[in-house]
């Protein structure tokens, strides 16, 4: 495998973006495939055992693409489907997410932390197997923020809509004196400035992006896959949905002006 292959990152939607950016911020050089699979979006509402298979399938289409590490660049997938992936591909290596329980147990003042994710993400063993190890002593607020994703996917940042979801998931942990927001869900670093706009200069968000962005930077490097180009990497995008929407949706949260390249499910395969 040449270190020059694509990293291949995947998100039900725009919200793997977040990762893909700082992925970018720690590792300029390297050659990027993006997957959304907006067709399916959100996962968060749907059975574990369909996000396994969406999320099966597409490895195997970024595989096809040469990838040569896996970022799974959404909460849910994670929660639902990163166990079975790393069974059912062996020789893989597969970076997911964990939301930031720990780092956010470790720096909360007042001992009552938010946590905002979807509803998929909290009924995983992911998320309790993290709350059992490091959230003792720690009280959790949680919230599903419904419609947020879908909010974001159609780029409404800062819609009155929007300020309404946040609030009503943020308002009633402010009161029980949270000082620290764990950010669940891919998609939510997006809306970054409107929850800190929302919580107050007091309260801590904390993004997990840097931390995934650093552990696919060790494994790279562990590996001796980390790119040795002088030149900055290059990037594809693809998506199961509009390629219109998606387009827009990249200039917005990234700044990036790309073509979107489209692809077709059929029978839980990718194909062009």
């Amino acid at each position: 495998m040449s270190s020059n292959n694509p990293i291949g990152v995947f998100d039900s939607g725009v919200g793997g973006l977040s990762v893909l950016r700082e992925i970018r911020v720690q590792m300029p050089n390297e050659n990027i495939i993006y997957f959304g699979d907006q067709v399916h979006v959100p996962y968060g509402p749907r059975p574990m055992e369909q996000i396994q298979n969406f999320s099966e399938g597409i490895t195997k289409f970024l595989l096809k693409h040469n990838s040569k590490i896996i970022v799974v660049a959404c909460n849910t997938a994670s929660a639902a489907a990163l166990k079975y992936l790393r069974e059912t591909f062996p020789d893989v290596q597969f970076v997911g997410m964990e939301p930031a329980v720990k780092p956010a147990a470790e720096k909360t003042q007042t001992g009552k932390v938010g946590v905002l994710a979807t509803p998929a993400t909290f009924q995983g063993a992911l998320y309790a197997s993290v709350v059992e190890r490091f959230a003792n002593g720690v009280e959790l607020f949680q919230n599903t923020c419904t419609g947020l994703v879908g909010q974001i996917e159609k780029g409404a940042l800062d819609s009155p809509e929007t300020r309404a979801i946040l609030e009503s998931a943020l308002l009633p942990m402010l009161e029980k004196n949270i000082d620290t927001v764990v950010l669940g869900c891919t998609h939510y670093p997006f809306v970054i400035p409107l929850i800190e706009e929302i919580a107050g200069k007091n309260v801590r968000v904390i993004d997990p992006a840097p931390a995934v962005a650093k552990q696919v930077k060790r494994l790279l490097e562990a590996g001796g896959l980390l790119s040795q180009r002088a030149e900055e990497g290059q990037f594809r995008f693809m998506t199961s949905g509009e390629a219109d929407s998606v387009r827009v949706s990249l200039n917005l949260l990234l700044g990036i002006d790309g073509e979107i390249e489209t692809v077709t499910w059929m029978d839980d395969l990718i194909i062009r």
